[in-house]
């Protein structure tokens, strides 16, 4: 639980002082003065919280008994970056971007895993967005080896709006998919990018398809249709590594 803070008081003084909140659970048909003046905090914080309404029940399990006055946040094992100071960074420092950008993956231990393989590879960041991805948790710690601790991570709180803001800055949208026309290896990535990867049951989202300057595919030549995600990821990493120390 060493994660975990509640009860109203302690949460309003927790999203004052800007510490990293993933997620808030509300108690469901709770309404008090404390609670408009939780709500009135989240609306004015310039950080983006998941809000989440759930019956006591639920609350009760989650802390065990102890007080919570209707409310839980789950606390981020991460200081999340800004995107725009990150791409600003790496320009600034004379190197190529290169970004990965994890489209709504859900499970834990493959986010967890592909960190581990782009802080090896040398990857700058990773964008994960903001609803619909998996937490940053002690699952992710474990199954990066650490990595998360090292790795740059940014939220992005709208696709098309990160997107768009990646291509104005000149960096190229890769995205993982096997409707594509051309396989990985035919596809320049000697210049900045950010490659894009869905997750394993609905892939990358139209909306990021849309905006891609290019489709990649990895061959299949057995039976399985496709790999894990976190292997893919893997594959496409290390495939710019390799094109960029080519030479």
């Amino acid at each position: 639980m060493n994660n975990i803070i509640y009860g109203i008081r302690p949460i309003i003084e927790a999203i004052r002082e800007g510490k990293g909140i993933d997620k808030i659970l509300l108690q469901s048909n709770l309404n008090s003065d404390n609670i408009r003046q939780l709500k009135e905090e989240l609306r004015n914080s310039k950080q983006s919280f998941k809000l989440q309404y759930v019956p006591i029940e639920k609350l009760d399990s989650i802390v065990k008994g102890a007080n919570h006055k209707g409310v839980v946040a789950y606390c981020s094992f991460v200081e999340y970056s800004s995107l725009e100071e990150t791409v600003m960074n790496i320009f600034e420092q004379g190197r190529m971007p290169f970004i990965l950008f994890l489209d709504h993956l859900t499970d834990v231990r493959n986010v967890g895993a592909i960190i581990r393989t782009a802080e090896c590879a040398g990857v700058d960041c990773i964008i994960l967005p903001n609803e619909g991805s998996a937490q940053i948790n002690s699952d992710a710690v474990k199954t990066s080896a650490g990595a998360v601790l090292r790795m740059p991570i940014c939220k992005s709180l709208n696709t098309k709006t990160t997107l768009n803001f990646l291509k104005a800055s000149g960096i190229k949208l890769y995205s993982a998919s096997e409707k594509a026309d051309n396989n990985y290896t035919q596809v320049n990535m000697q210049e900045p990018l950010c490659i894009i990867m869905g997750a394993e049951d609905k892939g990358v989202s139209k909306e990021a398809l849309k905006m891609s300057d290019e489709l990649l595919k990895i061959p299949m030549n057995g039976e399985i249709e496709s790999l894990n995600v976190s292997v893919a990821a893997g594959v496409l990493i290390y495939e710019v590594v390799r094109q960029r120390n080519q030479f």
